[in-house]
């Protein structure tokens, strides 16, 4: 069976300090959850747990006491709207969520190609080839987290920050598949999510193809053949994020010709 475009889990709201839009709020969420009939949502806003220590100045607001504004989240007869966090991961493999705050969480997204927070994330002055072996050693540093990866996922696997102002192919080029494999099996075994979570349709209107660009595509099939499940998150910030979000999703199951049975199990929960 065809995967269902059903949930959502990589929204944030007006609380995470890179939107501040009043607009988008958990009852915008909520609406675009019952217009799209979606079964599940997540509030992932931006969070780093006041006790672990390392917080960059940005994150340092941005504690438990910030993103539990939010709460109480509105209600709709058939959603689940989730009360989750997307954390960080400092330069040195501190992630700013442990297994103690992971339990007042309904779900964690972790990204490993933060890399344009210059001085807490990566010096900032690193080439193409040099972050790269970055993004492995984040990519390890999560696999080998205390986390509970039941619900967990592995934030925007593709997203053009892991090199900011250049072409961020030239990173992934440099990834071969036996790499990737390596990660993805370790990822498949511990039940870690992968997020579909990429511009699938270009600023002219058309659709990612394979010819054009298997640089972006490649790591989502190698993932698919060892096993990973996926999640959609659109990584909304405003509203306008959330609409443009199903028509990207049902894009990119084509692209990736996935089934129910690729589907990530916490999104089916």
């Amino acid at each position: 069976m065809r995967y269902v475009f059903d949930h959502d889990l990589h929204i944030h709201s007006w609380i995470s300090l890179c939107s501040g839009d009043p607009e988008q709020s958990p009852e915008t969420i909520l609406q675009y959850a019952k217009d799209n009939y979606l079964k599940k949502i997540c509030l992932t806003d931006h969070y780093w747990d006041e006790t672990i220590p390392g917080a960059s100045d940005w994150y340092k607001k941005q504690n438990t006491a910030w993103i539990e504004q939010a709460k109480p989240l509105p209600t709709a007869d058939g959603i689940s709207f989730l009360f989750g966090a997307e954390t960080d991961m400092r330069a040195d493999g501190t992630i700013g969520v442990n297994a103690e705050s992971a339990k007042r969480l309904d779900f964690i997204i972790v990204p490993t190609t933060h890399l344009h927070m210059n001085g807490f994330t990566c010096r900032g002055d690193e080439d193409a080839a040099e972050r790269a072996e970055i993004f492995i050693k984040r990519f390890e540093t999560l696999l080998a987290a205390d986390l509970p990866f039941e619900k967990v996922g592995l934030a925007h696997l593709t997203c053009s920050l892991m090199y900011p102002k250049h072409n961020h192919k030239d990173v992934l080029d440099r990834i071969s598949d036996a790499e990737f494999r390596r990660l993805f099996y370790k990822a498949a075994a511990l039940g870690l999510g992968i997020e579909l979570n990429f511009p699938a349709i270009h600023k002219n209107g058309t659709s990612m193809t394979w010819t054009e660009d298997a640089s972006l595509l490649r790591p989502y099939a190698l993932a698919k053949e060892c096993g990973c499940k996926f999640y959609f998150g659109s990584d909304a910030h405003h509203p306008q994020g959330l609409m443009a979000e199903k028509q990207n999703a049902e894009t990119i199951i084509d692209l990736l010709s996935l089934e129910e049975s690729d589907k990530f199990a916490f999104a089916k929960a």
